[in-house]
């Protein structure tokens, strides 16, 4: 199985973002999504920005992406998905059915994202037709579901897992981080700057429930599948997936690429969840409430 990074899903200082793919170069990932997934306006990286990035990282050995936008909200984000699936030198992610339709219709190639409601074989040989090359689990599916997709699956589609972040559970065309700081969306004062991993969300008792993330909402908990890798990797999965956190992410990377290549993963489990911000979760997975998590190897 090889391992690949998904589009920082927060909203990083510039900084910040070229020091994390400065590190993905020397890191055991083999392929590295790039691009702005959730809000249209977080622009502090341009477009030919993460075309240089792509670039580097390419001459580094690694398979880049660019990743589109999950919801469309405006004419405009219409018309920079059409540049985006325009682009000739990196195949797209598509996490929009808009960014299908026209990749499909300009006779690409693509990968579909985890927001992409591929729920049955019948969806998977209509996109197979269309262009698709890889797909991945929406999150929310489990081991069965994946069971039955996978004995049945086009040829050359390629099969990916969200194998660790937190889980992306909605969008929506309010954002509620602004909301949060009793701020309009359109005077957002760019406040999800002040939250690199998302801003906390607790019940009224005290327990940490959701993380808001502009548009977004994520789970409290990091999705992690490190104890269902031999699983996963005899159901035919190709790639898992890692979705960047501000901290740890090099060592998170060194963890999977350990336990892809013989390590234990109880050996390394309890190093992992040392870095996740506020535990882990994979109930979704083994068909549970998503919130439980359960180490051991699933049957």
């Amino acid at each position: 199985m090889r391992l690949s990074i998904g589009p920082i899903q927060y909203f990083w200082e510039r900084p910040r973002v070229f020091e994390f793919y400065d590190q993905l170069a020397h890191s055991p990932a083999e392929i590295v999504y790039l691009g702005e997934a959730v809000c249209s306006k977080r622009r502090l990286i341009k477009p030919e920005d993460w075309l240089a990035i792509g670039r580097e990282l390419r001459q580094s050995g690694k398979e880049v992406l660019l990743s589109s936008l999950t919801l469309l909200e405006a004419a405009s984000e219409v018309g920079s998905l059409r540049k985006l699936c325009g682009n000739d030198e990196f195949m797209v992610e598509a996490n929009d059915v808009a960014a299908i339709q026209m990749l499909s219709a300009a006779g690409k190639e693509f990968v579909t994202g985890p927001g992409i409601n591929l729920y049955n074989l019948r969806s998977l040989r209509l996109l197979a037709r269309k262009g698709l090359r890889r797909w991945v689990l929406p999150v929310e599916l489990g081991l069965d579901t994946l069971r039955d997709l996978q004995s049945m699956r086009p040829e050359r589609v390629e099969t990916e897992v969200f194998a660790l972040g937190r889980l992306p559970l909605a969008y929506s065309a309010r954002c509620y981080t602004a909301r949060s700081h009793n701020l309009p969306k359109d005077d957002c004062q760019f406040k999800c700057l002040d939250y690199p991993d998302g801003r906390m969300l607790e019940t009224r008792d005290g327990q940490e429930f959701l993380v808001l993330n502009g548009i977004q909402t994520q789970s409290a908990q990091t999705h992690s599948v490190l104890g269902q890798l031999p699983e996963l990797e005899a159901l035919g999965v190709d790639v898992l997936r890692i979705s960047p956190q501000s901290q740890g992410s090099p060592r998170i990377i060194e963890i999977f690429d350990e336990a892809r290549n013989g390590a234990g993963p109880e050996v390394l489990q309890q190093e992992l969840i040392s870095l996740l911000p506020a535990g882990a979760c994979n109930g979704y997975l083994l068909q549970r409430a998503g919130m439980d998590h359960d180490d051991s190897q699933a049957a």
